[in-house]
């Protein structure tokens, strides 16, 4: 069982700097290549004697060269990760660690994106492909981690549920969705329900992870109960780290006596209340959740590729087609 402190929040960014190749000269390329050496060992050297050892040059480098990406997409094809550690969240919902081929690889993901896993049982016809929104850091080396709620009729979640540590899953990407930049809008709401908080969960760590971006964040995440608030605890601490510029809203279909947040169905009337209103300038509106919950806010989308009609209480609200994303 890992460790929970392993999983950081609203880390600073590191910087990496990118290095390119400059064309050849005229004057032939042997030149600049011993050149180039020459440089190269004379940089060695000066890290050797001002740190005192070779291993500080050579830390000094690996930190300016990128981070070599686990998912190149194209035609990459499916890579197979191993299962290294599993944590049981709650009754239905489980963390899954699985290991990069390499320890100092990344994900490859970029903000806004996702992750397909396929998995053909013995006896299916064909495989079975789900994406899903890691929950690790995209910086994050030698490892990802998923966030896996069961469903009874999900045969992929059934499956990872089922997995333990040194089988191995199947994975293709990176799948972009979003694409986000820093202030690319002043303000978004993100409206999710269950295990739709992945994607929200994505967009809201690299906002708060960049001192650039100043973007405010509004949350309106719908459960059934208490228990099946995923990563109640992450959310809470970027509230406290950033009161100014993220808020909460929990809503429970079953929630105890003792609850003070709101209760049964996301309403039209909270988002009202709640969300950045349609006619602010420069505002976007996300939906992630299952099939009832997109029919009632945002409707479904059709594809991956078309968004689909927007219909339900956003619809009612005044928003526009372009002001909403649906994950």
């Amino acid at each position: 069982m890992f460790a929970r402190s392993a999983f950081r929040v609203a880390q600073p960014l590191k910087t990496q700097a990118r290095r390119y190749a400059t064309e050849p000269t005229s004057q032939g390329g042997s030149k600049a290549f011993y050149a180039a050496g020459a440089a190269a060992l004379a940089g060695a050297a000066y890290f050797y004697y001002s740190n005192g050892s070779a291993s500080a040059a050579v830390a000094k480098v690996k930190e300016a060269v990128p981070a070599k990406p686990a998912f190149t997409g194209g035609d990459q094809g499916f890579v197979s990760l191993k299962l290294a550690d599993v944590e049981i969240v709650n009754h239905n919902t489980k963390r899954l660690r699985f290991e990069l081929p390499e320890s100092d690889m990344v994900s490859g993901l970029q903000i806004a994106s996702a992750i397909l896993t396929k998995y053909k049982g013995p006896t299916d016809e064909k495989a079975t492909l789900r994406p899903y929104t890691p929950i690790s850091d995209e910086s994050d080396k030698g490892y990802l981690d998923l966030l896996v709620k069961k469903y009874p009729d999900g045969p992929m979640s059934t499956h990872m549920h089922t997995l333990v540590p040194g089988q191995r899953l199947d994975f293709k990407g990176p799948l972009p969705k979003y694409p986000w930049s820093e202030n690319k809008h002043d303000h978004i709401a993100l409206i999710a329900g269950g295990t739709g908080i992945t994607p929200m969960y994505q967009l809201c760590r690299s906002i708060f992870n960049n001192t650039n971006d100043k973007t405010k964040v509004t949350l309106v995440f719908g459960n059934v109960t208490e228990e099946d608030i995923l990563l109640r605890r992450e959310l809470a601490e970027l509230e406290n780290t950033h009161p100014q510029r993220f808020r909460a809203f929990y809503v429970l279909d079953k929630a105890p006596k003792e609850w003070q947040g709101n209760t049964g169905f996301i309403s039209k009337d909270l988002l009202k209340t709640v969300l950045p209103e349609p006619k602010e300038e420069n505002i976007k509106v996300f939906v992630c959740g299952p099939p009832g919950l997109m029919k009632a806010i945002s409707g479904p989308k059709v594809s991956p590729k078309d968004q689909g009609e927007l219909s339900g209480s956003l619809k009612d609200l005044g928003y526009t087609k372009e002001q909403v994303y649906k994950f």
